[in-house]
């Protein structure tokens, strides 16, 4: 069973690889990503190597794939509600990582029930400091503490 965290960490990924697509090449990266499920590790010596992750139950796969595809359809309107409350750095200024994770904690705000609104911006906060930079969390943090609905 994966983890609810794992679980986002594999939408942010989805989410990040398809953003250097149009729409359908998107989607079609998310299908492949799915399939293709792997992560880079770091051994106790530093040496990095691909590592498969456990497969995903058939459930969890759909549920993300699902997810992923949802945010994905919502882009436009997502980034016009970031861009409202982001002054002087509006969405195509922001740094790809910073920006999926916006996405994907706006998304579960607004539309996953499931996930509470204060849970959906720790989760991002805390999957900034693994893949942003040093100010990636209390950016985060600051942007989407605006977007609170």
């Amino acid at each position: 069973m994966t983890t609810r965290r794992e679980l986002r960490e594999h939408a942010f990924c989805m989410l990040f690889t398809g953003g250097f697509y149009e729409t359908e090449e998107a989607r079609l990266q998310t299908d492949l990503y799915v399939q293709e499920l792997s992560e880079m590790n770091e051994d106790d010596a530093g040496e990095r190597e691909w590592k498969r992750l456990p497969d995903l139950s058939e459930e969890e796969r759909k549920s993300l794939t699902e997810k992923v595809k949802a945010i994905l359809a919502r882009v436009p309107e997502l980034d016009e509600r970031i861009n409202a409350v982001s002054t002087g750095w509006k969405t195509t200024r922001m740094s790809r990582v910073d920006l999926t994770l916006i996405r994907l904690a706006l998304y579960e705000m607004l539309y996953d029930d499931t996930v509470p609104v204060k849970v959906a911006i720790n989760e991002a906060v805390e999957i900034a400091k693994k893949y942003g930079g040093a100010d990636s969390p209390s950016f985060i943090n600051g942007i989407l503490a605006r977007l609170v609905v």
